[in-house]
């Protein structure tokens, strides 16, 4: 079994910068898709950004040029840096992986919540 660990959820004022980590651990594996998913009151789960283990990424339209995730892969762990941030942006966020490159995510941790105040 793959265990996430996240750190770096908090409050923060609106034009602020944080920074969240997640690492992952288990027995003999190699974690090749790592990624972040948030969660508004209300709202379905939706992507953030995600980075493959070639080195692509992908991010939500609304966080493009503000957020940037990276990883570091011989500890497979992943960082998410969110600037400029907004109101619109408090959610709980996920860190979540994969051992492929396609399909869903098959291990999630259990989130940390990240508030923006206006």
């Amino acid at each position: 079994q793959v265990q996430l660990v996240e750190s770096g959820g908090g409050l923060v004022q609106a034009g602020g910068s944080l920074r969240l980590s997640c690492a992952a651990s288990g027995r003999d594996f190699r974690i090749n898709r790592m990624g972040w998913y948030r969660q508004a009151p209300g709202k379905q789960r939706e992507l953030v950004a995600v980075v493959y283990s070639g080195g692509s990424t992908n991010y939500a339209d609304s966080v493009k040029g503000r957020f940037t995730i990276s990883r570091d892969n011989a500890k497979n762990t992943v960082y998410l840096q969110m600037n400029s941030l907004k109101p619109e942006d408090t959610a709980v966020y996920y860190c979540a992986a994969d051992r492929n490159n396609y399909g869903g995510m098959n291990y999630w941790g259990k989130g940390t919540l990240v508030t923006v105040s206006a």
